[in-house]
């Protein structure tokens, strides 16, 4: 079945299984922006460059995960 989005109920599942896996995902990526600015802080260097490329992409994959969910109907 499908709605007027054309979503079948089989697809809405799908999608909100992929923004789960997302959601870990973005986790991880927080706990390891974290580790970078931990070892940073401990070397006593200044904010590294790949905390600021981490955070970019946990928030690209909270977006599309915040766009799946929607899709899903969570």
């Amino acid at each position: 079945m499908s709605n007027d989005d054309g979503m079948s109920t089989a697809d809405r599942a799908q999608a909100a299984t992929i923004a789960e896996r997302l959601r870990d995902i973005g986790e991880q990526l927080d706990d390891l922006a974290l580790s970078v600015l931990r070892e940073a802080a401990e070397s006593g260097s200044e904010r590294p460059v790949a905390d600021k490329r981490l955070t970019s992409a946990r928030r690209s994959v909270e977006k599309a995960a915040y766009v799946l969910e929607g899709l899903a109907g969570d």
